[in-house]
């Protein structure tokens, strides 16, 4: 390959460990005319009617339901989703689109407000480019979870996707231009991760960057954060966590073990919203882990380009091996190993499905966040001591209750510090809701209409009559 060729980004299959893409990295001149391309294409497109938007919108949904298949395949290639899981996800993402097709217009709206004026109302017009840094556990679901509300805003999307999944944002930029939408208004930069930094803090205070969005980990969100602070960026940051499940005396044990367990399972335990924390109460705490282990077993390991594997391999080995050490040093601390907890030596980046119980805080699986599929089970004398245990987290992104009394549920949860509080069910984001953090989970929100205002300018129109001339 000539000089200047040599590709530095790489995708690799968690489940031979095989290279299955590579690329080069795009240069500087390169960036900046990705940028200057999406600014040119915002031009014309912020002025477009919200008719035209919901029209390559209803499109992309189109589209994105035709090839739900070599979608997921794609993603179980890249990063070990399942199939199954992986047309899901792309299911979800053509409803998004559908859902900012359909009420966009009506979220954008001119707001009336009475004054003295002649006419006085709030706009809400399109803020810029948009720049959005993704990670790849949900390598569709996270970009469309911002894209389609921002698109259908009238805005421009830059994404700098994560490296191990090239191929997917490669795909998604295509789905975006065979949909219709302008050329260069959904663009993309590929860089290695050595580069990410320096490229982000340079797209950052690109004039034609007017806002950032990133999921990732807290220290990502911390240095996108000081970036877009000293660019006076508005900011979006959703940052993971440690979500609790808080089991109650009442609950349906059953109901609540299969939930933890799913939770904990899908993606491969890759899952920023997933219930990581499992608070349960005494009286039917050692019930519970009973059903919980068994449930955690009910999965089929295997090639996630399968259609019968439910679990899939990590994403990567270095993730592998950070949740291994997190499992053994709590296990070191005090916690009991029910299940799982053993490096395979077979080939792919698997993790057994583990449980620990005995969690206290303190230990890596109750302070840290466990990206893998590692259930931590903690202990609660009574409901009192289920809520102080379950609010002991840096974190606060979502939590979840079971219990046979709604009313409860709803008045414990309201007591929650989180994003999302769920009763007898486990969280997840949905179109119609608004998703987001608090704390060390981030701040701002997608989906949603409040999802859509995070990226408009909220302009404000005072308009009087000329006074007559006498």
């Amino acid at each position: 390959m000539a000089k200047g060729h040599i590709p530095d980004v790489f995708s690799v299959n968690p489940w031979d460990e095989e290279v299955v893409g590579a690329w080069r990295g795009q240069s500087r001149s390169e960036v900046m005319r990705t940028a200057g391309a999406c600014e040119a294409a915002f031009g014309s497109w912020r002025l477009s009617t919200h008719g035209k938007r919901a029209s390559r919108l209803k499109t992309l949904a189109d589209i994105l339901e035709d090839r739900r298949v070599p979608l997921a395949e794609l993603m179980a290639s890249e990063m070990g989703k399942p199939v199954g899981q992986g047309m899901a996800e792309v299911d979800k993402c053509a409803l998004v689109c559908r859902y900012y097709a359909e009420h966009g217009e009506n979220f954008l709206k001119d707001v009336p407000v009475a004054t003295e004026a002649s006419r006085c109302f709030v706009a809400n017009e399109p803020l810029g480019v948009i720049y959005g840094v993704m990670p790849w556990n949900f390598p569709f679901w996270q970009v469309f979870r911002f894209a389609a509300p921002a698109v259908a805003a009238g805005n421009g999307v830059l994404l700098k996707h994560s490296p191990n999944v090239t191929g997917c944002a490669i795909k998604i930029a295509g789905l975006f231009r065979e949909a219709g939408f302008p050329e260069g208004l959904f663009g993309i930069v590929v860089v290695p991760g050595h580069r990410a930094g320096p490229v982000s803090r340079e797209l950052i205070g690109h004039p034609a960057v007017r806002a950032v969005t990133l999921t990732g980990s807290s220290r990502a969100g911390r240095a996108v954060a000081r970036m877009a602070g000293g660019a006076l960026k508005k900011c979006v940051l959703e940052l993971g966590g440690s979500d609790p499940a808080v089991v109650l005396a009442d609950a349906d044990l059953e109901h609540a073990a299969k939930n933890a367990a799913h939770s904990r399972l899908i993606n491969a335990g890759q899952n920023c919203i997933a219930a990581k924390r499992m608070i349960v109460v005494k009286a039917v705490h050692q019930r519970f882990v009973e059903l919980l282990e068994a449930k955690m077993h009910g999965v089929v390991a295997g090639n996630p380009l399968d259609p019968a594997t439910t679990l899939g391999p990590m994403a990567r080995e270095d993730l592998r091996r950070a949740v291994h050490e997190q499992v053994t040093r709590s296990v070191a601390m005090g916690a009991k190993l029910v299940t799982g907890g053993v490096l395979p030596r077979s080939r792919g980046f698997f993790y057994p499905p583990t449980v620990l119980d005995g969690v206290t805080p303190g230990m890596p699986a109750a302070d840290e966040e466990t990206f893998g599929p590692v259930a931590a089970v903690m202990s609660a004398k009574d409901e009192t001591e289920a809520l102080e245990l379950a609010g002991r987290t840096t974190f606060g992104l979502g939590a979840s209750i079971y219990t046979g009394d709604t009313a409860k549920g709803e008045a414990m949860a309201r007591r929650i510090s989180a994003g999302a509080c769920f009763v007898n069910a486990f969280v997840r984001s949905d179109p119609r809701l608004p998703f987001g953090g608090v704390c060390g989970s981030g701040y701002g929100r997608e989906l949603g209409r409040h999802g859509m205002m995070e990226f408009v300018n909220l302009k404000s129109f005072w308009i009087e009559q000329q006074p007559e001339k006498g």
